[in-house]
């Protein structure tokens, strides 16, 4: 079926259940599913469209920009860069006084200091910025949580990993993926819970899930914005 709001049109597909409540399902290609109670008049499915429409909208978008991939970097004035969950833009200073490349956050914008317009040094200060924010985040997030675990922490790594987002071996030591920087604060928390409790439980059997889910209950949230981010997450 086709519904045009606001002057915007989405195709959708209804599927009639035995429930008792109306809901919306986006699954990852961006196709949208209505699954309604049997009987549930159109207008009643089109009212609850028009009021998710927003939401509906930016998980489209989302849904899009995953599937198109990540757009080059050019590193110039004005894009933008994840940073907390938000996008920045760059403003690149060019300063043959300064000791060694870096970024600096404030009042909205990632500066971004270099001794001449190179791309690469700019991608290098982008990326240790980004490993030195992790480092400092994580640690946060690990007192926040210290207090429910009896053991702590051996070391903590922040990593260049192409596969996780964080890891904990049987010598408790964790290692973080240095875009983590990229997420919301609410995100590096989950991540930094996961590995946690894989102090208490190494794998992933029912045990280790109830003490994330104990510790965090809206778990799976965080783990949908990291699915359907991870594709912007870099430099």
């Amino acid at each position: 079926m086709i519904h045009t709001y606001l002057g915007e049109t989405i195709r959708f597909e209804i599927k009639y259940k035995n429930r008792t409540s109306i809901g919306i399902k986006i699954d990852s290609y961006g196709n949208v599913e209505v699954q309604a109670p049997r009987g549930t008049s159109d207008e009643k499915v089109l009212q609850l469209l028009e009021d998710k429409w927003d939401i509906i909208q930016q998980k489209l978008m989302e849904m899009k920009g995953r599937l198109d991939g990540p757009q080059e970097k050019v590193y110039e004035h004005g894009e933008s860069f994840l940073y907390l969950g938000n996008t920045y833009p760059i403003e690149i200073i060019e300063d043959v006084t300064i000791m060694q490349e870096h970024v600096q956050f404030k009042e909205d914008r990632l500066y971004i200091y270099v001794k001449q317009h190179d791309l690469e040094k700019i991608q290098q200060a982008l990326k240790r910025f980004y490993y030195q924010q992790c480092k400092a985040l994580v640690e946060k997030s690990i007192s926040s949580y210290q207090s429910h675990f009896k053991t702590k922490p051996r070391g903590i790594r922040i990593t260049d990993s192409k596969t996780t987002w964080g890891t904990c071996d049987s010598k408790l030591q964790l290692t973080f993926n240095w875009r983590l920087a990229m997420a919301p604060q609410e995100v590096i928390d989950y991540v930094v819970v996961h590995e946690m409790c894989h102090m208490v439980h190494l794998n992933h059997d029912r045990s280790f899930w109830r003490l994330v889910g104990k510790l965090m209950p809206d778990y799976k949230e965080k783990e949908d914005w990291l699915t359907l981010s991870s594709w912007k997450m870099t430099v």
